[in-house]
């Protein structure tokens, strides 16, 4: 940090996404830092320059598209098999999209003018997610179902899809005041986190990282668990206090911090035994970069929760060097998959959330004045402007993912599919932080 008071004070008066008023000593040197701030540029534009930008691709680009051919207006949820016209290629829907779809549209309405639309979008996301809640004990959402709800694929044990539904009522709890969402949120982390601490847990799991043929891994401890149960619990912990959330929101933030980081080449593993301890194999050596810079931007707000200046320090360095690591000094943006750290085998394929990963955290740094933050936020938003948005070709589209070059090509031999939670969330919580800064 160029100016430790800085950082005290951005600690002392930052909760909850929302600058404190001036109202004490240690604010007013915030306000005069931020006022500070607030004179940079950021990839040429002034902070108003950008967040013009930035409510540009949420409100003019993404909504109006996701309005018209996405969100199942007669039964709620969410249709994200869709071509570039609009044309639906599928009426399935997922769990994962459904309960990030619900927790985007209440996030909405919350922060940004109490939008009756986006009220309703949630409110009918919310009640056909209400229809198709399994009944069984510990039982999980489908992974897929059909527009009307019939189940199709089953999570086959992975609780991802039930902790992106515990999200998104925990919001929608926050919009409506009826504390049986947050009540039922709760239920289900906790569901959650029974069958992620029983040993045999996800034994395939090594595929979604290593292919096909990876060797099972039962009971391993995951890094992008630990990261979806802290981000939930912690916005919950905004709501209200819960020892239980707040046990929980620890437990999993020393994880990530103490367990999963790796001293021997100052990375974070992806996977643990299920004790904590470091696997004798080739897991040893995976490294997922896509969720290190997702994960270290939410240690970065849970710091800034707790105010805890140590653990945001640390996690500010950490976020630095996994961003080091990642970013592909050929052709720009960071790779998301770094197998085997001493032979450095990489997936050199790029994914839009990845680098949207490191505009959020780099912002978050710019706010707190960390010196070096704001030339990789330029550094990335330039790439990723001049990369993902398909404007140029006449569509409303980004790519989400492509090749080591994201040339169209590699995008069109995807299948169709219309991200609706981490670019969407993205673009909401860089707005806030743009307004925190007084753009």
């Amino acid at each position: 940090m160029s100016d430790p008071v800085n950082r005290r004070t951005f600690l002392e008066t930052a909760t909850v996404g929302v600058v404190a008023a001036v109202s004490s000593p240690a604010a007013a040197v915030a306000a005069s830092a931020r006022s500070q701030v607030a004179d940079v540029r950021l990839a040429g534009h002034s902070l108003r320059e950008l967040r013009d930008l930035y409510r540009h691709d949420l409100f003019d680009d993404y909504l109006p598209f996701l309005d018209r051919h996405v969100f199942d207006h007669e039964r709620g949820g969410f249709m994200c098999e869709v071509e570039f016209d609009g044309r639906l290629l599928s009426t399935n829907k997922s769990s994962w999209f459904d309960g990030r779809g619900l927790w985007v549209h209440a996030f909405l309405y919350n922060h940004f003018g109490r939008d009756p639309r986006q009220l309703e979008i949630a409110r009918k996301t919310a009640d056909f997610l209400m229809k198709t809640r399994p009944t069984a004990a510990d039982a999980l959402w489908p992974k897929t179902y059909t527009r009307t709800g019939e189940a199709l694929m089953p999570a086959d044990g992975e609780i991802y899809g039930d902790l992106f539904i515990a999200e998104g009522f925990s919001e929608y709890a926050r919009a409506t005041g009826e504390s049986r969402y947050f009540d039922l949120a709760r239920e289900l982390i906790a569901k959650c986190v029974r069958l992620y601490d029983h040993p045999d847990y996800r034994p395939v799991i090594g595929r979604t990282y290593l292919g096909a043929d990876a060797r099972p891994f039962p009971g391993a401890r995951i890094l992008g668990a630990w990261m979806v149960l802290l981000r939930v619990c912690t916005q919950m912990l905004e709501q209200t206090a819960d020892a239980q959330l707040e046990s929980l929101a620890r437990r999993s933030t020393d994880a990530i911090m103490n367990a999963h980081f790796n001293p021997d080449f100052e990375l974070c593993n992806e996977l643990l035994n299920h004790d904590l301890s470091r696997p004798h194999n080739e897991y040893a050596q995976l490294v997922y970069t896509g969720h290190c810079l997702e994960v270290l931007w939410m240690v970065l707000r849970e710091a800034r929760r707790r105010r805890d200046t140590a653990l945001f320090d640390l996690a500010t360095a950490r976020y630095r060097r996994h961003i080091a690591v990642a970013w592909d000094d050929v052709f720009g943006g960071v790779f998301r998959n770094l197998q085997h750290v001493e032979r450095n085998v990489w997936l050199t394929d790029k994914v839009l959330w990845a680098q949207e990963e490191v505009l959020i955290g780099t912002l978050l740094l710019v706010e707190a004045d960390v010196p070096w933050a704001a030339d990789e936020f330029s550094r990335m938003y330039r790439y990723v402007r001049s990369t993902y948005p398909l404007t140029s070709r006449g569509l409303p589209m980004w790519m989400y993912a492509g090749n080591r070059r994201m040339e169209y090509a590699s995008f069109l031999a995807m299948p169709r599919r219309w991200e609706n939670y981490h670019h969407p969330r993205h673009l909401m919580l860089n707005l806030l932080t743009l307004e925190r800064l007084g753009a």
